[in-house]
């Protein structure tokens, strides 16, 4: 039996009568060759009761059809009750193809809650768009500037989040070639102590840089970034993805490195994958990573003396040696060991134990987005202008 298909759902149940008819059987005559209670096959035909698979096998074979097609008319009927698409899905769905809600709730970027609407205003707010038609800036510039294809939800919901931390952050000096230059001699004299990281962001600060540090959202492996609000108002941001003293020191001077070369004016350079046992190989990094990754491993040790001392001392890197070779250098010997396992002269695992946390000391004078803490920017933003207007 081929039944018609209307571009109106009926009940199955319609279809069920007409073959009745056709038959000349009765609703007991159906439940009986059915083996069905009569209650059940008159709720199928009122379209009180779904048909299931066993119930559509069963019709296919008193009727002679196959069970795809009370399958398919039945289907066909539930769906049109529904009262319509649920739009509130499809805005919802929109969302997280930009944003990664729950990661922003917990971190208390946006406020929890049912209602859409007040969602999409929250990510309207957080991205400085007015509508979901809007491109989002930074998210097509630092697509450019990636090695790694686009950008992800979460890396593009992170870069933002620094943006928005840097806005509300003052410095004490103004940007220019010579205060830059001024704080890489500082930085210099604080390569040698953990202690001493504690000082960055006042260094940065009397540059006019500002710094900031936003723990990664989960799987975004980002290191760092460097940005600039305008012409004048660089920002460099820190994830901390690996809390140890040489992961800080290379990733903030690679990000030095590309404000001292005037990168990330148009196209924020966000740095993935930087260092570590994940990081991209050098070889396949665009020229002004890798120039920035040489200006960051001299910076912090000299090159002719480190291919000096492993001449020296290869394989034998013992703990004493190195932490010689770190005291005459003026820098911590973690930094060393980070330099030596990235050479792979060494291997990840070996002496680690210099290889310290640096998360407590930072973060204890940078504005810190993270680690069961979020920043308050209306307050902070509050607290700035009654500070301008006081002065």
């Amino acid at each position: 039996m081929a039944l018609p298909i209307h571009s109106e759902a009926f009940p199955p149940g319609e279809y069920i009568r007409e073959e009745l008819e056709t038959r000349g059987w009765s609703q007991l005559d159906l439940a009986e060759i059915l083996g069905r209670p009569p209650q059940a096959v008159n709720e199928i035909i009122s379209g009180k009761r779904a048909i299931t698979p066993d119930t559509a096998r069963g019709l296919a074979d008193a009727f002679g059809t196959s069970a795809q097609l009370w399958m398919n008319l039945d289907t066909a009927y539930q769906l049109a009750r529904l009262s319509g698409r649920d739009d509130s899905i499809c805005r919802k769905a929109e969302l997280y193809k930009i944003a990664p809600l729950k990661d922003m709730q917990k971190r208390g970027w946006i406020e929890r809650s049912s209602n859409i609407a007040v969602l999409e205003s929250q990510v309207l707010d957080f991205y400085g768009i007015s509508t979901f038609d809007q491109p989002i800036y930074l998210h097509h510039a630092a697509r450019k500037s990636t090695d790694y294809g686009a950008i992800s939800p979460a890396q593009l919901a992170w870069l933002y989040r620094a943006r928005n931390l840097a806005g509300a952050v003052s410095t004490t000096g103004k940007f220019s070639k010579r205060t830059l230059a001024k704080a890489l001699v500082e930085l210099e004299g604080l390569k040698a102590e953990v202690e001493e990281t504690r000082k960055v962001a006042s260094v940065l600060s009397k540059a006019g840089i500002r710094f900031v540090i936003v723990e990664q959202l989960p799987h975004s492996k980002i290191d760092g970034v460097c940005f600039w609000l305008d012409n004048e108002s660089p920002v460099i941001a820190l994830s901390l993805r690996f809390d140890r003293i040489d992961w800080f020191w290379h990733t903030l001077m690679h990000e030095i490195a590309h404000i001292k070369n005037g990168e990330g004016k148009d196209n924020p350079t966000l740095d993935t994958q930087l260092v570590g046992s994940d990081a991209q190989p050098f070889d396949q990094k665009m020229d002004k990573e890798k120039t920035a990754d040489l200006f960051a491993a001299s910076f912090l040790v000299d090159q002719s003396k480190l291919d000096s001392f492993i001449a020296t001392v290869h394989p034998l890197y013992s703990k004493v040696r190195i932490a010689t070779f770190a005291n005459k250098a003026h820098v911590h010997p973690g930094i060393v060991v980070g330099q030596l396992q990235h050479r792979k002269k060494i291997a990840y695992a070996h002496n680690r134990e210099y290889l310290v946390k640096v998360n407590e000391v930072v973060t204890a004078s940078t504005l810190t987005d993270g680690w069961g803490d979020s920043v308050d920017l209306n307050s902070r933003r509050a607290s700035r202008t009654q500070q301008s207007d006081s002065n």
